[in-house]
């Protein structure tokens, strides 16, 4: 399909700064293939009243880093640069690649020194790949440097954010899922970020197991679609992991007629990776798998996710689960009523296109 077919006009004053307060209190529109209606307006706290006992919830326990860092470039016989660094993805215990702006003022062997108040952290160009991607050696390792980057680093907010108001220490907490765990994101898997534990608590209290999911969100989170047909787009790969244990009891809990409900884009690529052969298995691994109009969803039954950019691959997949049309009218109304976008903003609840209504 084109990705123009994904598109769609989006008032600036819609993009949300900060999340609801209390995070319960955000707006959830359901959206029901053949429901009557097929759009609902609610909020997440009613999220326990659209599951039924035994199904189930799947969540990602990634945990957001620090990942932008601001930095000078040293070289001798030049003028210092000033730059800012995203670590995308590690490649070793002294060594992450990250995305840097200007990369072009950067070069093999160049020194940079990031700061943040007192703390300091040193890093040397060690090669330039493509869009701006550079891969940076530490002068620390393990447990230390990841120590450092959490003294030098800022969470690393999304451009449509950052661009409108500096990050600042309410987003350490903000944007940090309940279910944060296992380090390695550098952005939020957002549509964690509406859970609180009284929300959690209502949902076991209505019958439904919770299962947890790794998934480190990479760098194809920060990179555009330029193609101009989905057809010839190609994912980043992403790092995750499905244990055993929660195949198994997923698994269990599709036997039962009950339902899987993943919250956030990437709790349901990750499953749908591990479901290519058909039941869920355990999976340990990277994954690129891109969800378009036309994919068969093999284990996914029920998605909550936030409101994405225009013609991103996370409206593709929205798209995919509710089918294209479905999709553009729930985004018109999403916009038509006001709802918030992006990170910090609105949700919706998405049944798969072909279930009962």
């Amino acid at each position: 399909m084109r990705v123009d077919a994904f598109d769609f006009p989006l008032p600036p004053e819609l993009i949300a700064l900060r999340p609801a307060e209390p995070r319960e209190s955000a707006r959830l529109l359901v959206v029901r293939p053949g429901g009557e209606p097929d759009l609902c307006d609610l909020r997440v706290g009613d999220l326990p009243s659209l599951l039924r006992a035994g199904d189930a919830v799947v969540v990602n326990d990634t945990k957001v880093i620090p990942a932008r860092l601001d930095g000078t470039r040293t070289r001798t016989g030049g003028s210092p640069v000033h730059l800012e660094a995203t670590l995308v993805r590690r490649l070793a215990e002294d060594r992450w690649t990250a995305l840097c702006r200007p990369a072009k003022r950067l070069a093999p062997g160049d020194r940079i020194i990031f700061a943040k108040g007192e703390a300091r952290l040193e890093a040397e160009v060690l090669a330039k790949g493509e869009e701006g991607a550079v891969d940076l050696g530490f002068a620390l390792s393990g447990p230390a440097l990841d120590g450092a980057i959490d003294a030098v680093g800022h969470m690393p907010l999304p451009p449509y954010i950052a661009a409108r108001r500096p990050e600042d220490e309410r987003d350490r907490a903000d944007y940090q899922p309940l279910f944060a765990r296992v380090e390695g994101s550098v952005a939020a898997p957002t549509a964690s970020l509406h859970f609180t534990p009284a929300l959690m608590e209502a949902v076991t209290q209505a019958g439904v197991s919770v299962h947890k999911v790794t998934l480190h969100v990479g760098l194809g989170t920060f990179l555009p679609v330029k193609a101009e047909d989905t057809a010839d787009h190609r994912m980043h790969a992403e790092w995750g992991e499905v244990t055993a244990e929660t195949a198994d009891a997923l698994n269990a809990v599709k036997a039962r007629g009950g339902r899987i409900l993943t919250v956030g884009s990437t709790s349901t690529r990750l499953i749908e990776t591990a479901a290519a052969g058909g039941a869920i298995a355990p999976y340990r691994g990277e994954t690129d798998i891109f969800i378009t109009p036309g994919y068969r969803f093999r284990a996914v039954d029920l998605m909550m996710t936030n409101f994405h950019l225009p013609k991103s691959t996370l409206v593709m997949l929205v798209a995919a689960f509710v089918g294209h049309d479905l999709q553009a009218r729930a985004y018109a109304h999403a916009v038509a009523e006001g709802y918030r976008f992006y990170s910090y903003g609105d949700a919706c609840f998405l049944q798969r296109a072909g279930e009962p209504a």
